[in-house]
């Protein structure tokens, strides 16, 4: 009689199961695929969703551009040799490899983002929301698919190209695009965004993109391109939003100062360790190796598997002009001692400015701009990073109106940073003269934002400049390899992650790596 019940009960599911109601694909009462994208608050929590992955790029962009470069070094510890670390040193010596996992890593949250805004992008076609508000939320999933392509497309060369919401194998399996194809698709999104978003109304801003944020995407994208009218036409577009420079150079990252006149575009953080915070921990991995960095940050922190990177170089130190205000506003000096196993031993925190170590302790730099004592939990602090801010404008700008042979006209911008720096106007209008001193200028102003290494791509100086840098470095650091920061045409690019050529046989590898 049991064994009939239970049969009986199976029968009964079984043909329930034959309804076409009796499993719910899409229930109203839950988010899911079919039902998620319908009311505004959905689609904006949506693009909320595609902003996120810009802090996972972040975590490991310095890798691949600040310490990529000439502006910033790494504190040795040979007391371990774990992967995590020898990857890490390898991107900053220009040894890694296509099995790098940070290099791997800038790939997938890149991809991630575009994933979400093909999603949000494509959704929004069948919706039935009003046209502004369509607009608005298009735009800005375009300038986020816009900028992670013009990362992508720097770092790697062609990528693969996806615009559309991948629905079947063969959405996820492309083969690689021609550099002119990704820049093509980036440029269409950055003029969509830039027609589809408002200026900036006031300040502070809200965070989101604007047309202000897409049309510094858009003037860069020219830089790289050579365009240099079109990017001038851009660039004084912004001169008329609104954009200003705050009084003072360090003003500019106060997390007070978030998203303010002088911001153009910035990841968002919020610190503290309430719900929903996402705290920025990069100012930790600023600072030396420590059991307690209680003297810089206010608050006991332990960083020694996180701490040791990005640390400013002595060509980067000796590049700052006498007098230059933004010398002590980036970078300061932690004094102390290493112990015996290559840990630092905090004493006090001191201006670099005429820096002499006391008797006995070690000077060693590091980023000040970002930490903003004391902090108010171990987890990460409040401060935004930037990727766009108006000082980068008037540069790109004094850099456009030079390249087409307008140097007087360059100066204006050029002199507008440069007196806020305290430094004096210079007045030579030589085009040769004048490149040079806008890529130093560059090199100051946006120090340890990320820019240094795109900044000796797009100006043909990469490897005269590091190859140089490297004859340098070498005899200052002997603990490099003698192939540290020896380079030709193949590292210009970075390797695919091997991951994905294994995956996508449709992918090919960069020359030169394996």
């Amino acid at each position: 009689m049991k064994k009939i019940y239970i049969a009986i009960v199976l029968l009964t599911i079984g043909l329930s199961a034959c309804k076409k109601d009796f499993i719910e694909l899409n229930p109203e009462d839950s988010y899911t695929d079919g039902v998620f994208y319908k009311t505004e608050q959905q689609f904006r929590a949506a693009v909320v969703a595609a902003y996120a992955p810009l802090r996972d790029v972040l975590i490991n962009d310095y890798f691949t551009s600040e310490m990529h470069s000439d502006n910033t070094v790494y504190q040795p510890i040979p007391g371990n040799r774990g992967t995590a670390y020898v990857e890490r040193e390898n991107i900053s010596d220009f040894t890694n490899t296509s099995t790098n996992a940070y290099v791997s890593a800038t790939w997938q949250h890149s991809y991630t983002g575009i994933s979400r805004c093909n999603i949000i992008i494509e959704r929004l076609k069948g919706s039935d929301l009003s046209d502004a508000v369509k607009a608005n939320l298009d735009g800005q999933a375009k300038f986020l698919r816009a900028l992670n392509y013009f990362k992508l497309v720097r770092l790697y060369g062609g990528v693969p190209l996806s615009v559309a919401e991948v629905k079947t194998a063969e959405d996820a399996f492309k083969p690689r695009s021609t550099e002119a194809e990704v820049y093509a698709q980036i440029v269409a999104d950055a003029k969509d965004a830039v027609s589809e978003l408002a200026a900036p109304t006031k300040f502070p801003q809200t965070g989101e993109a604007t047309k202000g944020s897409a049309a510094m995407l858009l003037a860069n994208v020219y830089a790289v391109q050579k365009k240099w009218a079109e990017a001038e036409t851009v660039l004084n577009s912004l001169l008329t939003m609104g954009y200003d420079l705050n009084a003072n150079y360090a003003d500019a990252f106060l997390p007070t100062n978030k998203n303010g006149k002088e911001s153009i575009f910035e990841i968002q953080f919020l610190g503290g360790t309430i719900t929903g915070a996402t705290p920025n921990v990069l100012s930790f991995h600023f600072i030396p190796r420590s059991k307690d960095t209680r003297v810089l940050t206010g608050i006991a922190i332990d960083n020694t598997s996180t701490g040791g990177w990005n640390t400013p170089s002595s060509d980067l130190i000796a590049d700052f002009e006498p007098n230059d205000k933004r010398l002590d506003a980036s970078i300061g000096i932690a004094e102390g001692t290493y112990d015996a196993s290559s840990y630092f031993v905090y004493s006090a925190a001191k201006s670099i400015i005429n820096y002499v170590p006391a008797t006995g302790k070690i000077g060693v730099p590091y980023i000040k701009k970002y930490l903003h004592s004391p902090l108010i939990a171990t987890t990460g602090s409040g401060d935004d990073f930037p990727i766009y801010r108006f000082s980068d404008a008037l540069l790109l700008l004094a850099e456009a109106l030079n390249e087409q042979g307008k140097s007087a006209l360059a100066l204006a911008p050029l002199n507008r940073v440069r007196k806020r720096a305290g430094l004096a106007d210079v007045t030579t209008t030589d085009q040769t003269e004048l490149r040079t001193i806008i890529l130093h200028e560059r090199r100051i102003e946006l120090a340890f934002e990320n820019s240094r290494w795109t900044d000796l791509l797009r100006t043909g100086k990469a490897i005269t400049v590091i190859n140089a840098f490297g004859v340098k470095i070498r005899q200052q650091l002997p603990f490099l390899s003698a192939d540290a920061y020896v380079i030709d045409n193949h590292n210009l690019v970075f390797p695919i992650p091997q991951n994905e050529v294994g995956l996508n046989p449709k992918v090919i590898q960069n020359p030169g790596y394996f």
